[in-house]
């Protein structure tokens, strides 16, 4: 069930590993063209977060290093190429990207399990780091909690999808997984 701990399998690696620049960049590309397709729909990054999703996975099952890397290169990389997210919105977007880096791989590691109670406490742990660093940045907690309010439906998203797609991929990184490759 959905709601049961499932043993989870975290796999981290080091920057001597190749599958570290493999994935970050996976995850990087996917942070770029799933923002962009949401864009071209006009539905909001604002609304539907689409820039934090490959974060939540990369950070969740292959730990910090490779997830804080996503963090830091996906806002650069879009910025660059689109102009999104804005000047202004640089700093937020950073600061929630390297929090929920550390929340997810930090929680995939302590507990080592999978459930939608702990992605939900990841995404709630970013979103009230986003809070307190705009309420900060931008002098107006009200616009801080806007923010956080308009975005429910980007945190459904991470949390289903997110789910599924860490499920997916928990047995990559397992002995039997390498014995078969």
């Amino acid at each position: 069930m959905i709601f049961e701990n499932k043993e989870f399998n975290v796999v981290e690696f080091d920057f001597k590993n190749i599958e570290y620049y493999v994935f970050t960049f996976l995850f990087v590309v996917g942070n770029f063209l799933l923002p962009l397709a949401f864009h071209q729909f006009n539905l909001g990054g604002n609304v539907f977060l689409p820039i934090y999703f490959f974060i939540l996975i990369g950070s969740y099952k292959f730990g910090f290093k490779v997830g804080l890397s996503i963090a830091l290169l996906t806002p650069f990389v879009n910025h660059l190429m689109t102009g999104m997210p804005n000047l202004i919105m640089l700093a937020p977007v950073f600061v929630k990207g390297m929090a929920l880096a550390f929340f997810a791989s930090f929680l995939a590691k302590k507990i080592k399990t999978i459930n939608l109670l702990n992605i939900l406490s990841v995404l709630v742990l970013y979103q009230l780091t986003g809070v307190v660093f705009e309420s900060i940045y931008f002098f107006d907690i009200i616009r801080a909690l806007n923010n956080f309010l308009i975005a429910y439906p980007g945190l459904i998203i991470q949390l289903v999808f997110g789910y599924f797609v860490l499920r997916g991929l928990n047995k990559y990184g397992t002995k039997n997984n390498a014995a078969d490759n």
